[in-house]
């Protein structure tokens, strides 16, 4: 195994946030470096029995998270929320949702979650609202041409009697992107633009009092001691003046690409706004884009210096079981963040996708909220999928930047694959009629104790999605101390990767036969086997993804103390 003759890829960052320290208040710039985890509310703890994860249950399992060694949690939605799309509908941004507790239940998950080293970033939705909203609310008894209605992206309707919407754009969750209304005397009215569901209308934002209306919900947030904002739609809310047809269906293929209602220029002038604000505040604040926008170097535009500081590497996580597909998208990621000053990010799964325990070995790029059933063609046997997905995440967590890990994926979660189509929620499964399964399967709750109810995410065993039976034996506490458990791997690798500084390092191709891929990264040589024969790797042992006595198999990713042996 020698050095490959391309140059080497660099990803540099201050040495100070290579310490330890980076899980500690005080780390300057901790955000270029971190692991954060993901937490689905819904579906992480449940501490009252009511089947729906909640803020006391987060807090309750807090100590697992540090015990994990992630440096920060990130938050999906808990705000005041009718929970059509599972609390990404906003009814009251300023207030938590009763089925998830309190302000001052949060303001003890912060205390202790800062207490155990772990910053908290909170999700917000700043695309649009929940109709439940008391604008939006206002403006459908007000009339057309109100400031009521200025706040959002109301238009009259095409046709003769304005029977047809005012443009050709879809949802994402399927079918037409307006809904008309009933005007306060009873005649058909105005329409609405809502990007997803009809229930969440998208706001206008042109409009100051949109602007300075977020600006107050952000101080909210901020004052309270969170630690950043993860944003939704960040390549949404500006849309193209006069909001013309489209010449092409943006939800139909992936990668989105920019077009009249989506990655439009002025979405810049947001979050300059929002970077001035969040650097009033100490502690090195984070805001980091959900940015689905395409090629990279589009995307990196969203984290030049006075923007945000992180994009979510959607390219990465889109890439499939491949040598030379993997090879390119980092080399392209660390150069498009890199020229613009910010970190690579690095992820694998999140609450929109298959789980890639499932996508990886089944080899299809599904599209965001599609998801898979028991009717799926080409489902992997369970045990295949774990064992890829395993050497895609140590593979992963190698890279210089930031990674982001999504709850359960350390348990070595699979998609649930056999849920009932009466237990599905997802708006995109009605919406679609069952024609996309939708994001349900990468949502059920977690299991923390194979012999407790509803292994131990809620007292009572009720569930407000159906746990697959298998799950028992994925559960925390069987994996917690058993050699070789996924669990375990990715405690050794998230202490290797401080212990070895690899957040701040630099990688250099390595040659290795065909079907494998591997870098160097300081010392460490991050070598793993796609498809190839298995082959030899010399060198000291870190970590593996399987069990491993020297010789690689495919499916499989080592660490390895780099010595001279592999260099020659």
């Amino acid at each position: 195994m020698t050095d490959a003759a391309a140059p080497a890829t660099s990803q540099t960052t201050p040495a100070t946030a290579s310490s330890p320290a980076a899980r500690t208040p005080e780390a300057p710039d901790w955000r270029r470096t971190a692991v954060i985890y993901q937490v689905y509310p819904r579906s992480f703890a449940d501490s009252t029995g009511s089947g729906v994860g909640d803020i006391p249950g987060i807090t309750a399992r807090l100590d697992a998270l540090a015990d994990l060694g992630v440096d920060a949690v990130w938050l999906s939605p808990f705000y005041r929320s009718p929970q059509k799309d599972a609390g990404y509908d906003v009814s009251d941004f300023r207030d938590i949702d009763p089925s998830f507790g309190t302000l001052a239940d949060f303001d003890a998950m912060l205390d202790k979650a800062h207490g155990l080293g772990l910053r908290i970033i909170v999700d917000m939705v700043p695309n649009h609202t929940s109709d439940q909203h008391p604008w939006f609310q206002a403006a459908l008894a007000a009339a057309p041409g109100s400031p009521e209605r200025a706040r959002y992206l109301f238009r009259d309707g095409r046709g003769e009697h304005g029977e047809l919407p005012p443009n050709n754009w879809p949802s994402v969750f399927g079918g037409p992107a307006w809904t008309r209304v009933t005007e306060a005397d009873g005649s058909p009215g105005q329409w609405y633009l809502h990007l997803f569901d009809s229930s969440q209308p998208d706001l206008d934002w042109t409009q100051e009092e949109v602007r300075a209306e977020f600006d107050d919900v952000l101080r909210f947030w901020l004052d309270r001691g969170v630690d950043g904002f993860r944003v939704d739609v960040a390549h949404g809310l500006a849309k193209a003046p006069g909001l013309p047809d489209l010449d092409h269906d943006p939800t139909a293929d992936a990668p989105t690409v920019q077009s009249a209602c989506w990655g439009q220029d002025g979405v810049h002038e947001v979050w300059r706004r929002w970077r001035r604000i969040t650097d009033e505040y100490d502690g090195d604040r984070a805001l980091v884009a959900e940015a689905w926008i395409y090629p990279l170097d589009f995307m990196a535009r969203w984290v030049r210096p006075d923007e945000m500081h992180q994009a979510f590497n959607f390219p990465y996580m889109e890439t499939g079981w491949s040598p030379a597909q993997m090879r390119s998208v980092i080399d392209e990621s660390l150069a498009a963040f890199g020229a613009v000053g910010a970190p690579s990010t690095w992820v694998l799964s999140n609450h929109d996708i298959v789980r890639h325990t499932t996508r990886l070995a089944q080899g299809v790029d599904y599209p965001q909220g599609h998801g898979v059933g028991p009717e799926t063609p080409g489902l992997p046997d369970v045990e295949s999928g774990i064992r890829r997905g395993r050497a895609a995440t140590l593979f992963m967590l190698g890279l210089p930047g930031s990674a982001y890990l999504y709850q359960g994926e350390e348990l070595g979660l699979p998609e649930a694959v056999d849920l009932p189509p009466e237990a599905r929620q997802d708006p995109t499964f009605a919406r679609t009629g069952g024609a996309r399964y939708g994001r349900d399967g990468c949502r059920v709750p977690l299991p923390w104790e194979a012999d407790s109810p509803a292994f131990g995410f809620s007292p009572t065993g009720e569930s407000w999605l159906p746990q697959p039976a298998d799950w028992r034996t994925r559960a925390r506490d069987a994996q917690r101390g058993r050699p070789g458990s996924t669990l375990e791997m990715y405690r050794t690798a998230l202490r290797e990767r401080r212990a070895n500084g690899l957040a701040t390092g630099s990688i250099a191709w390595l040659e290795v036969p065909e079907g494998a891929l591997a870098y160097v990264n300081g010392d460490v040589a991050v070598v793993t086997n796609m498809f190839a024969a298995p082959f030899a790797v010399p060198g000291e042992v870190l970590a593996s993804s399987a069990p491993f006595g020297g010789t690689l198999a495919p499916d499989t990713t080592v660490w390895v103390r780099r010595d001279d042996a592999m260099a020659g």
